[in-house]
């Protein structure tokens, strides 16, 4: 039946079944969380050593509309990442056990990449760049900007840190190989340079390090794995 398909529109069929459920999840876990947003917020805050401010009647209320609505993604994703994995995989005949393994340690790493980025990477980017203040140039940040700065931050490490998982995959269906990823070291260099510019919500040098260090060690990992797998 699927081989007659494309395997781009069995993965958008396999997917149908099960995105209205995930959207009507997430926009009521959202609703839930906007009702606790402010602890919330109060929470990251403490960590951060942060006074906030605001400078527009509505900022607040959108900048605690936006943290519901990471706190629901970040809550459900699992449940994201197995319809997303389930989709993908029906292509390729992907086994149930073998979605169940991938749903697990693509959470794991998820979560380990968020984590990484709240307790190291974002205290000490934050200190740094505010370090640059002084009695004359004080710091004033708002609620709007500061909630999108941790957000994006800490979903983009999260996403980051899935890279041995692609890579994985990418070569458990034959779509590259283990000595692919050993030859191709700098252009990865390359790419994850570009990378960590487009997604750190800074251009400065610093947050680029702090990604695109992690990403190189995910990327020498992830040809660690495949040769424990002997995957070649």
């Amino acid at each position: 039946m699927f081989e007659s398909r494309p395997a781009f529109f069995v993965f958008l069929s396999e997917l149908q079944k099960s995105i209205r459920a995930l959207f009507i999840a997430i926009i009521a876990a959202s609703l839930l969380i906007f009702f606790l947003s402010p602890r919330l917020l109060e929470f990251v805050q403490n960590h951060l050593a942060e006074k906030l401010y605001f400078f527009s009647v509505a900022g607040p209320f959108l900048a605690h509309v936006k943290l519901a609505l990471f706190g629901a993604l970040y809550g459900l994703m699992p449940w994201i990442v197995f319809v997303f994995l389930r989709a993908v995989g029906k292509p390729f005949h992907v086994t149930r056990m073998q979605l169940m393994l991938f749903t697990f340690f693509t959470c794991v790493l998820f979560y380990s990449g968020t984590l990484f980025c709240y307790l190291i990477t974002l205290p000490f980017g934050i200190n740094f760049l505010l370090g640059f203040g002084s009695e004359e140039l004080k710091p004033v940040i708002s609620i709007g900007r500061f909630v999108n700065f941790v957000t994006i931050f800490i979903l983009a490490f999260g996403i980051i840190f899935e890279l041995p998982i692609l890579m994985v995959f990418m070569a458990k269906i034959k779509l590259v190989t283990r000595s692919f990823f050993s030859r191709h070291r700098r252009y990865a260099l390359l790419l994850i340079a570009i990378v960590a510019a487009l997604l750190t919500p800074t251009p400065d040098i610093v947050n680029m390090l702090l990604m695109g260090g992690p990403l190189y060690l995910l990327y020498e990992a992830g040809i660690i794995i495949l040769l424990v797998m002997r995957i070649p």
